[in-house]
């Protein structure tokens, strides 16, 4: 055991990645950060913002010097000097969005979830294979330094046969936010549960079977949602979201071998320990911090992959997005989880 040391992240410093312009679909609180963030940490090119309103569109534009300001979708993804359309729209309209920017041959980056479902996920992912353009979800904290660790640490077999995975993220929101609107595909399954659920898919892959538990909010959306599940082999995963109040929001991946938890919040930046059963620990450190700190990591590794020609991102592979999805799609038929726009509930 005095042998075992963690591995180092092998992710590089963001302001060396080649640069792409970016443009920004849908400024709202998610687009501030991002661009924050990437202006502050990488030599990414803010290039222009669209919204349905050219108002909107020019008072972000003005707050962080960028460019070029247009009042609808279709004029974004039409300017020429567009190298890769981040979509950070409402979820309703993360499908559409990305239709249209991959329809004018940009590369994407959507705003996880993905889609609304699998199905509108799988439709992303044919469409970006056809035009040759790269597309993934912005899943930001599969991107960051010690989820790189993990991944070495899981790929090495440290922690033996896994054997259990627990997450949970619980979140306060004001009366008013956006997660209470029905219109909006509202509730915690995909503005946080799909942390926790990326983290199990990523980890144990698809359940072979799954009980969900869903407690109804009065604003007609769903509160809270717990999910059990097993998968090939035995192993099982428990997952908790609600936006009743603010939790630790940690995450344990438990082994025959070794146990790594995750430090809460575990989807931001922070570190990590990993435990032996005679008692050894091994501790991995990275500064805590939040969106400011990390979202960057996610533009300059998707940069990277584009320059190097690649059309998906090994930290979040499509094929990975769309198993999340339809994961959350079978917690949505058990609880009777609608969303609009979207046709039918998923199968």
């Amino acid at each position: 055991m005095s042998s075992l040391k963690l591995p180092a992240s092998r992710i590089p410093d963001s302001s060396d990645a080649p640069v792409l312009r970016w443009g920004i679909l849908g400024p709202g609180w998610i687009a501030q950060r991002f661009t924050e963030s990437v202006q502050a940490h990488t030599g990414q090119v803010i290039a222009a913002v669209g919204s349905r309103s050219f108002d909107r569109s020019k008072a972000f534009a003005e707050s962080f010097g960028i460019p070029a300001a247009f009042g609808s979708y279709e004029e974004l993804v039409a300017d020429p000097g567009i190298d890769i359309v981040y979509v950070c729209t409402p979820h309703t309209a993360h499908h559409a969005a990305a239709v249209l920017a991959l329809d004018a041959g940009k590369h994407v980056l959507i705003e996880k979830p993905l889609a609304l479902n699998a199905e509108q996920a799988r439709d992303i992912a044919r469409r970006a294979q056809a035009a040759g353009v790269f597309a993934a979800e912005a899943m930001w904290s599969f991107f960051l330094p010690k989820f790189d660790v993990i991944r070495q640490v899981l790929d090495a077999g440290t922690l033996g046969t896994i054997t259990t995975v627990v997450a949970e993220y619980g979140e306060h929101f004001a009366p008013g936010h956006r997660i209470f609107d029905p219109a909006l595909a509202g509730g915690p399954l995909l503005d946080l549960g799909t942390y926790p659920l990326a983290l199990v898919t990523e980890v144990l892959g698809r359940p072979q079977r799954l009980h969900a538990m869903g407690q109804p909010h009065p604003s007609g959306v769903n509160a809270q949602l717990s999910a059990v599940m097993q998968f090939e082999g035995g192993a099982q995963a428990v997952v908790n979201t609600h936006v009743h109040n603010f939790t630790p929001t940690c995450a344990v991946i438990a082994g025959a071998e070794a146990t790594l938890t995750v430090d809460g919040p575990f989807t931001m930046p922070g570190g990590f320990e990993l435990r032996f059963p005679r008692g050894e620990r091994l501790r991995y450190e990275e500064p805590p911090g939040g969106h400011f700190e990390g979202l960057h990591y996610e533009a300059a590794a998707v940069a990277r992959s584009i320059a190097a020609g690649e059309t998906e991102s090994p930290q979040r592979l499509l094929a990975s997005s769309i198993q999340t999805l339809e994961v959350a799609d079978e917690i949505r038929r058990q609880l009777s989880i609608e969303f609009p726009g979207e046709g039918s509930r998923p199968a």
